[in-house]
């Protein structure tokens, strides 16, 4: 049904048309590569780092997938609080997010909620990249900040909402007899939402595509996109293949001899007491935001600052400071799981920083990188002004800059530049706004040629987002252009309704009126 995922990757570079983006995380996952994928389409570039095949980083040149942008568009943050922390951010080299809770704007357990969400953000929008070409790059640039994405999860997702109809369909394809079914064995899984597990429920009935349409009541598109996701990730399969599987895990079951009848001895009940012993720390916003704030923070960390003690610590001093640090973040005191596997990896770091400056020679080690990066940073004289900083951080591709150039083009009549710079503005955000604009400056370019072609974009993204008082406007004007009368006067009625103050409507509707 696929390529193997050893086959997939021995190819370091090629186009996303021919190998899809789920494809590509699904081998990484399988492979457990640690990695940089370079994605390029036109304009538009991304450097998604591994690490043992997830996903943990993700650097982009679009302006509004950057943290900041990033809180300011989730109402986390002020533009105001933005610009001159941004500012305050260059000038200082201290990166953004660490600044923000030193000011105070927001906590560190909700920065790295924040983070999540934004490297959730920006890997999705990956999925609609068809066209770009990618890189698979063996160097990585260990960020900072440790946030890790759920690549199955991701998958699901992104095929499900955001991968284009047209490669689901060209990549994934069967015959009308094939039957599919549940795979056996399937240690880990991505949640499934309501959608998803009753067409995965409709899967142990070993039906046919057209079947599962019927007994699911979803459309081709829903279905299609769904059943391509589970059998990527090896959830679901071809009814042979499922046979195959369960047929090797039967050979492989070690033979076991059938267990004795239990033999139950009554326990007399006692009255039930209250928990007692040191209470969880999962409630505790001060006890959380250490917690997180010291996971995100200590891969920029060495050994002496981890710990937080000086170059010449003495064994008992670094015992000392080890045994205190590992208790703060003691996986003991935490409950739900996050935290809980925050606070291992923390145990783990300090382990590994304690075990580093126990040994004398790893201890000597330490010492000459700490001198070698003083020495360095006393030597540096050729800094960037804190203005060419800014220059290099904010030189990124940013959508609202294009759609103002778009609109100036439009009402200068250069539809032929407009369109150009709406489609700019599309390929870096693709909102519904835009798109609309996009395809009113398409019409406007050849109306003869591109009428009903945009008519479908139109209906479509009024079918999206139906308060887009522009799409309803755009398509009554393309309606009224193409003479469907019927069409044009609901089309203007319901970006009147969202828009009474518009007499433009008005005006359109009457005439309409009259015409009919």
């Amino acid at each position: 049904m696929f390529p193997l995922p050893s086959q997939v990757l021995r190819q370091r570079e090629g186009l996303l048309a021919d190998t899809p983006f789920p494809l590509l995380l699904h081998a990484l996952m399988v492979e457990e590569r640690t990695c940089t994928l370079e994605l390029k389409v036109r304009q538009r570039e991304k450097r998604i780092t591994f690490e043992d095949g997830a996903p943990v980083a993700c650097n982009s040149n679009l302006l509004h997938e950057t943290l900041g942008k990033y809180l300011v568009e989730k109402g986390r943050l002020t533009e105001g609080d933005y610009q001159k922390s941004l500012a305050e951010s260059v000038s200082s080299g201290m990166q953004l997010g660490g600044l923000l809770v030193q000011k105070g704007l927001i906590s560190p357990f909700d920065l790295y909620k924040q983070l999540q969400a934004n490297l959730a953000h920006k890997l999705l929008d990956c999925f609609r990249w068809t066209e770009a070409k990618y890189r698979l790059i063996a160097d990585v640039e260990h960020p900072d900040a440790t946030v890790r994405a759920n690549t199955a999860q991701l998958i699901l997702t992104g095929v499900s909402t955001q991968l284009p109809f047209d490669t689901v369909a060209t990549h994934f394809t069967f015959t009308d007899d094939r039957r599919f079914g549940q795979m056996p064995g399937v240690e880990s899984a991505p949640k499934l939402s309501s959608k998803d597990a009753r067409l995965f429920q409709a899967l142990r009935q070993r039906p046919t595509f057209n079947e599962l349409l019927e007994r699911t009541g979803f459309d081709m598109d829903s279905v299609l996109r769904r059943l391509y996701a589970l059998c990527l990730l090896g959830v679901a399969g071809f009814a042979e293949d499922v046979d195959a599987r369960a047929e090797e895990l039967a050979r492989k079951a070690p033979a076991v001899a059938p267990a004795p009848e239990p033999v139950f001895t009554p326990v007399p009940v006692q009255a039930q007491q209250a928990p007692s012993g040191t209470p969880f720390s999962d409630e505790d916003e001060a006890a959380r935001n250490a917690l997180v704030g010291a996971f995100l923070n200590h891969r920029s960390l060495d050994p002496f600052a981890l710990l937080d003690v000086p170059e010449d610590v003495q064994p008992v001093a670094l015992r000392k400071a080890f045994l205190a640090a590992a208790d703060r973040c003691s996986p003991l005191r935490f409950q739900t799981s996050e935290l809980k596997e925050k606070a291992e990896g923390m145990l783990a770091a300090y382990a590994r920083a304690y075990g580093s400056l126990s040994e004398p020679e790893q201890n000597a080690l330490w010492k000459k990188r700490r001198q070698a990066h003083r020495e360095k940073a006393r030597s540096n004289t050729g800094r960037p002004s804190t203005a060419e900083q800014f220059r290099i951080r904010t030189d990124l591709l940013d959508a609202t800059t294009q759609f103002d150039e778009a609109k100036r083009r439009l009402e200068a009549r250069n539809f032929a530049g407009a369109f150009e710079y709406f489609e700019y503005a599309c390929d870096i955000d693709p909102r519904p706004l835009y798109q609309a604009h996009r395809a009113w400056a398409r019409y406007l370019m050849k109306p003869e040629a591109h009428g009903r072609l945009v008519l479908q974009e139109l209906q479509e993204l009024t079918r999206q987002d139906p308060g887009l008082e522009e799409g309803w406007a755009f398509l009554g004007d393309v309606a009224r252009g193409e003479g469907q009368w019927a069409l044009a006067e609901d089309a203007l009625r319901k970006a009147f309704k969202l828009n009474p103050q518009q007499r433009r409507y008005v005006a359109l509707i009457q005439e309409i009126a009259r015409r009919r």
